[in-house]
C-alpha cells in the first residue's frame, strides 16, 4: 500500500501540488479518497489493527487505483482470500491470443467469454462448427448456436445429452464469473425460442466443462471424435480458451486438407478492447 501510494500523482488527483517531503499521496489523502479514517488507514498500512472488511479493501483499491491483479494481491494479504468476482465484459482479444489460436490449426480452438460469447477462433473451428465471421457479433454465442442453429444440431451425435451438458456447464461459468444478471436477456430469449432450452435451464443439473470427449457427424468427413480441454487465460478471468484435438492422425490430416482448400474462416475475428468494470 505504501509503495503504491508513492506512485500516485497528487496534482492529477486534485490535491495541492505543494512541496512534499516524500513522493506520492499522503496517508490522509488516501484515506480521504477511500472515505475511511486516516487513523484506520495508517494502522492497515503498518500492519496493525486487525483484518479489514472486504468493503474497506475495495475502497482502498479504488483510492490507490490498483489493477485487478494488485487488488487480488491486496485481498490475499488482508483477508487471505480473493475478492468477489467482478464480471468484465469483453468485446475482443489481443492479437497475441489470435496468433496462439492460429498455430493450433488444424485442431479447432476458440476463445469464449464467461457468458459463452465467441470472441476469437481459428479456421478449423469455423470448419467444425460454422463460419463465425458471417454471424453478426451480437449473435456469436455458443448457446444460441446449439439451440437455434439446425446445422449445429444435426452435427451432434447425441444432441439432447450434449445440449443438457452445455446448459449445466454454462450455469457454472456464468455464476463463477458473477455474470448472472448479464446472461438474463440471453436466457429469456432462448426460453422463448426453444422449449427444450426452457426445460433444461430450469433443471438443477450442474456440471463442469473442464475436459472430456466430443463426437460430431461432420457433413464432409463423417464421424469425428475429439478430446477437448478448457484453459484459463491468465489475467483475464472472463475468458477461456477451448481446444479440440482430433483423436486420429487420419482425421487430422483430412481436416487440415479441407480447411486449407475450403476458404472458410478467411476473415479474422474482430479484435477489440475489453470494457473495464465499473468502479
Amino acid at each position: 500500500m505504501r509503495l503504491r501510494r508513492a506512485k500516485l500523482d497528487p496534482g492529477a488527483l486534485g490535491f495541492a501540488p505543494e512541496r512534499r517531503r516524500t513522493p506520492g499521496l499522503r496517508r490522509e489523502e488516501v484515506a480521504q479518497r477511500a472515505s475511511i479514517s486516516s487513523t484506520w488507514y495508517t494502522c492497515l498500512e503498518q500492519g496493525r489493527g486487525g483484518a479489514p472488511s472486504s468493503d474497506v479493501l475495495d475502497r482502498i483499491s479504488r483510492a490507490l487505483m490498483l489493477t485487478d491483479v494488485e487488488r487480488e494481491h491486496l485481498f490475499l494479504l488482508g483477508l487471505g482470500r480473493l475478492p468477489e468476482v467482478r464480471y468484465q465484459k469483453t468485446t475482443g482479444v489481443a492479437p497475441r491470443l489470435q496468433r496462439v489460436l492460429n498455430t493450433i490449426d488444424p485442431d479447432p480452438a476458440f476463445i469464449r467469454t464467461a457468458t459463452w460469447d465467441l470472441v476469437a477462433w481459428n479456421r478449423a473451428a469455423t470448419f467444425m462448427l460454422t463460419d463465425f465471421a458471417q454471424v453478426p457479433a451480437q449473435q456469436r454465442n455458443l448457446l444460441r448456436l446449439v439451440f437455434l442453429d439446425p446445422r449445429a444440431r444435426a452435427m451432434q451425435s447425441n444432441w439432447v445429452d450434449s445440449a443438457r451438458f452445455v446448459v449445466s456447464a454454462f450455469k457454472v461459468d456464468a455464476a463463477r464469473a458473477g455474470a448472472a444478471s448479464d446472461v438474463a436477456p440471453l436466457v429469456a430469449e432462448l426460453c422463448r425460442c426453444s422449449p427444450e432450452f426452457d426445460i433444461m435451464w430450469h433443471d438443477n443439473e450442474i456440471r463442469s466443462f473442464g475436459e472430456g470427449a466430443k463426437h460430431i457427424q461432420h457433413p464432409l468427413l463423417g464421424a469425428l471424435s475429439f478430446d477437448y480441454s478448457v484453459f484459463a487465460v491468465d489475467g483475464r478471468s472472463d475468458l477461456s480458451m477451448v481446444v479440440y484435438v482430433v483423436t486420429t492422425a487420419a482425421a487430422s490430416n483430412q481436416l487440415r486438407s479441407l480447411v486449407e482448400v475450403s476458404g472458410v474462416g478467411e476473415r479474422a475475428p474482430l479484435v477489440g478492447k475489453s470494457t473495464p468494470p465499473a468502479s
